[in-house]
């Protein structure tokens, strides 16, 4: 998003003491889990040309922020019982003035299950982040074609073929499954962002590469279809994870520079007054070919540009709560961010950044870690550090299935990464200011503007599990203070409260169940966050707290604080410009 530089809010390490609990009483973007637990990995993290096959069936919608696909390969019967789709965490930030931002949480997932679309748990959770933006897409995308008839071949489903690219032949995604899939998507409300076959046409190379132009016919055929019928579509995405080395095969990026500006001509030619974003290329980041494709497609062919983030690595790796621990390992994914940022500033383009999919852990997560309460440290670190870097949408991987999902995929009930989204959703604004915070590395820090209220929201991370944390908030003044420590006295320096004195604050504070990380049970304020009759979703009840008291930061713990009487002149509600991404406010 950009720092903005009308204020800055400086965070002082108080003390720390021994482990306190919270106080007592009483947040997307996901992807959801396709057909199979592979990522075209095997199990020592090494790329394969082709998928690992490990069908474990369709599953329901996701439902959280950003923009984000499957990896594994589609099932067989996807195109005529299941969809996948991606709800995408959105981060839109202001270029004109690098103070307005937002990081909208969003769900992936590859298939919609039918049958469990009537569950109340699901319905909730999705009517939760309303209206809900999927995305469909994954690994057999770039194999299937649209049965609108121009084709003239019959419309046949996927079948197993080891020798064909990802394990499958090609499969056609017929119109009356569309139809009842859009019935479904505007009956709840949801946001659809496509992602279309970008290989058709093309051939094989002898380095293993796709050769030659985009044949967009069908494709073409398709989202005409799609505008004849009304239905809504926020974004069309060309490709799945075939920039750079790709993932099974690849296209150079001068080629597919080519054919994203086709992309634009057909859904220029097919939408009258406003359109769907052009999005590409949904794969993982190479410096060098990001910066041909920004350059040969600018300053107006593309939208967007998406890549996905799995930087945790394989999920069978033992090592997975350490790493998400390690505050120097979180700060790896920086690079990323920032070199793409600076590619696109530098190339003077109007397309922003996506997080196109990301769940931290590829082959499906990891059981009791991904799905546990532990992850919400990685899950809401990369929303803070992505919307930092003017990330506009961050899709997490996945609504349901794997071991990354945001609700259980037999139950559908939420596991904690879902009440981190969706206090993240309702508690984070579209402004982000600057955080500094003097004191132990351990402890994780960002600040926005609040959401559709005065003054600013904090999200605190304490990746220390000894160390209780208390923090003082201010963008100015400082004064001395002294407290003991052991047999030690310390003294620091610490932010004067200034606007907040004499003003309370909420707080949610997040902690794991019987303080396990590897639970599956978040606790809020001290209270289990559980659904309740008819699968209604809990309510995020905070915590008031005297606006001249620190924040007080548990070890192993995440805070949000909303300060409404914190001064900063970025986030007067005044200054909100009309029509500069307002609607982010309320479809993020």
């Amino acid at each position: 998003m950009g720092l903005v530089a009308a204020g800055e809010v400086r965070l002082r390490h108080l003390r720390l003491g021994p482990r306190r609990p919270p106080q007592p009483a009483p947040w997307i973007f996901w992807e959801a889990r396709c057909a199979g637990m592979d990522r075209n990995f095997d199990s020592l993290g090494r790329r394969l040309h082709g998928p690992i096959i490990n069908s474990v069936g369709p599953f329901p919608i996701p439902s959280l922020p950003i923009m984000c696909r499957c990896k594994s390969p589609l099932p067989t019967n996807l195109l005529n019982k299941s969809t996948s789709t991606c709800t995408p965490n959105r981060l839109d930030f202001n270029h004109k003035n690098d103070k307005i931002s937002e990081l909208i949480p969003v769900v992936s997932t590859e298939f919609i299950n039918f049958q469990d679309l009537s569950s109340k748990i699901l319905q909730n959770a999705v009517k939760a982040f309303s209206p809900l933006r999927l995305r469909l897409g994954g690994s057999l995308q770039d194999l299937v074609v649209y049965g609108t008839g121009d084709t003239g071949a019959p419309c046949s489903p996927f079948t197993k073929n080891t020798s064909a690219m990802f394990g499958f032949t090609q499969g056609c995604l017929p119109m009356h499954r569309w139809d009842e899939l859009n019935a479904f998507f505007q009956k709840s409300g949801a946001q659809i962002v496509f992602g279309l076959n970008a290989l058709n046409g093309r051939v094989p190379m002898p380095d293993g590469s796709m050769g030659g132009p985009w044949d967009y016919t069908n494709a073409a055929s398709f989202i005409h279809y799609t505008v004849s019928k009304g239905y809504d579509i926020y974004g069309w995405e060309l490709g799945n994870e075939l920039s750079g080395s790709g993932v099974g095969t690849r296209v150079g990026a001068d080629q597919y520079a080519v054919d994203v500006i086709n992309l634009n001509q057909v859904v220029d030619k097919a939408y009258q007054g406003s359109k769907p974003l052009v999005i590409a290329p949904g794969g993982f980041f190479d410096a060098g070919w990001f910066t041909e494709l920004v350059a040969k497609t600018k300053p107006n062919q593309m939208d967007v540009i998406t890549h996905h983030i799995y930087n945790l690595g394989p999920g069978v790796d033992t090592h997975l709560v350490e790493k998400i621990l390690n505050p120097s390992y979180l700060d790896n994914m920086v690079s990323t961010f920032s070199n793409l940022q600076g590619i696109l500033k530098s190339a003077g383009t109007s397309t922003t950044a996506w997080v196109g999919e990301a769940g931290g852990a590829y082959n499906s997560g990891h059981h009791l870690v991904t799905d546990a309460f532990v992850f919400s440290f990685w899950y809401l670190d990369q929303l803070g550090m992505s919307a930092k870097y003017d990330t506009k949408s961050y899709c997490r991987q996945t609504l349901v299935g794997g071991n990354y999902g945001l609700l259980n995929t037999t139950t559908f009930e939420p596991n904690p990464d879902y009440y981190s989204a969706l206090l993240w959703h309702r508690l984070m604004g579209t402004k982000v200011l600057s955080t500094t915070f003097n004191g132990t590395n351990k402890i994780r820090a960002y600040t926005h503007c609040s959401k559709d209220s005065e003054g600013i929201t904090l999200l605190l991370i304490n990746l220390s599990g000894n160390n209780t944390n208390h923090i003082y908030v201010n963008s100015e003044g400082a004064q001395e203070f002294a407290h003991p420590h052991g047999a030690k006295e310390h003294r620091r320096s610490i932010p004067k409260l200034g606007e907040t004195a004499g003003l309370t604050r909420q707080e949610y504070h997040l902690t794991a169940k019987d303080g396990n990380l590897q639970s599956q049970h978040m606790l809020l304020n001290g209270n289990v966050l559980a659904t309740g009759a008819n699968g209604a979703i809990p309510k995020l009840e905070p915590v008031q707290v005297e606006g001249t008291e620190p924040i007080t930061v548990a070890p192993y713990s995440i805070v949000f604080a909303h300060i409404p009487g914190f001064y900063a002149p970025a986030c007067r509600l005044e200054e909100v410009l009309v029509g500069e991404k307002q609607s982010m406010l309320t479809c993020k």
